[in-house]
C-alpha cells in the first residue's frame, strides 16, 4: 500500500515535470490531501520564487489564497505583495487590481476591468466612451498586451487570454464563422448574450475570455489578434 509520504513525493515530482496537465493534476491532488498537501504546494511555490512564473505558479498561488488561511495569505503577501506576476506597463497602467481579481477567480469582474484597462491604454476619449475603436488597438504597447495576456493565462490554467484566442483563430485558418462558435461567443449564428450567456469559470471552452470587445465586432478582434505583440509567436 502506498503511504502518504510516498504519495507526496510522487506528486512533488509531478510538479517538477514538464507536463502542464500532470502539474495541474498534482496541484488538485495535493490540495485534497489537506495540510500536508498545502505545505508541499507552499514549499514548491517558494522554491520557484526566483524563476519566471508559469501557469503552475499562478495555479498554486490561487489555491493557497483560496484556502482563506491567514498564515498562507500572510506568506503570499510577504513574498509577493502584488501577486505572483510582475505587471510591466509602458504607460504606467496599474494592473494590480486585475491580478487580484484573477487570483480570486472572479473572471466576470476581471473581464470588465480588462476592458477598462484597454480603454485606459487607448486614451482619455476611450475611457469616456467605455469602449475601444479598432484603429486604437494598433497603438497599444506590446508590453501591456503581454502583461494582460500573461495574467489571464497564468490564472486560468492556460485556458484564457488573447494568445489563446489567437492560437485558436490561426488554427481555424482565420475563419471568423468557425472562430466565434469555437470560443462560445456565438451559438447557432446568434451572439451569446452578455453577461448571462457567458461562462465565468474554468468550465468555459478555451479562449472564451477575455471578451475584450463588448460590441463583438470582427474589426476590433482582428486588430487585437494581429497586433505586433504576437508577431514572435507566428
Amino acid at each position: 500500500m502506498v503511504s502518504d509520504i510516498d504519495t507526496l513525493v510522487d506528486l512533488r515530482a509531478q510538479l517538477r515535470g514538464d507536463s502542464l496537465k500532470k502539474q495541474l493534476s498534482a496541484v488538485h491532488e495535493l490540495l485534497a490531501l489537506g495540510q500536508a498537501g498545502l505545505e508541499a504546494l507552499t514549499a514548491t511555490l517558494v522554491e520557484r520564487k526566483d524563476e519566471q512564473p508559469t501557469i503552475l505558479d499562478g495555479k498554486i498561488f490561487q489555491v493557497l489564497y483560496a484556502t482563506g488561511q491567514d498564515d498562507l495569505r500572510g506568506l503570499l503577501t510577504q513574498h509577493w505583495p502584488q501577486g505572483r506576476l510582475e505587471m510591466p506597463s509602458a504607460q504606467g497602467v496599474d494592473y494590480g487590481p486585475l491580478q487580484d481579481l484573477l487570483i480570486q477567480q472572479d473572471f466576470e469582474a476581471a473581464d470588465r476591468l480588462t476592458l477598462a484597462k484597454l480603454c485606459e491604454l487607448a486614451g482619455p476619449t476611450a475611457v469616456k466612451r467605455k469602449w475601444v475603436y479598432f484603429t486604437e488597438v494598433e497603438q497599444f504597447p506590446v508590453v501591456d498586451l503581454h502583461t494582460i495576456d500573461r495574467l489571464w493565462l497564468d490564472y486560468s490554467e492556460g485556458k484564457f487570454g488573447f494568445s489563446v484566442q489567437r492560437r485558436i483563430w490561426l488554427s481555424l485558418g482565420k475563419n471568423w464563422d468557425k472562430f466565434w462558435p469555437r470560443i462560445a461567443w456565438k451559438d447557432d449564428n446568434i451572439w451569446t448574450r452578455y453577461p448571462g450567456g457567458f461562462i465565468w469559470d474554468l468550465s468555459a471552452p478555451d479562449g472564451h475570455l477575455p471578451l475584450s470587445n463588448q460590441l463583438r465586432g470582427v474589426r476590433m478582434m482582428a486588430s487585437l489578434l494581429t497586433h505586433p505583440a504576437w508577431s514572435e509567436e507566428g
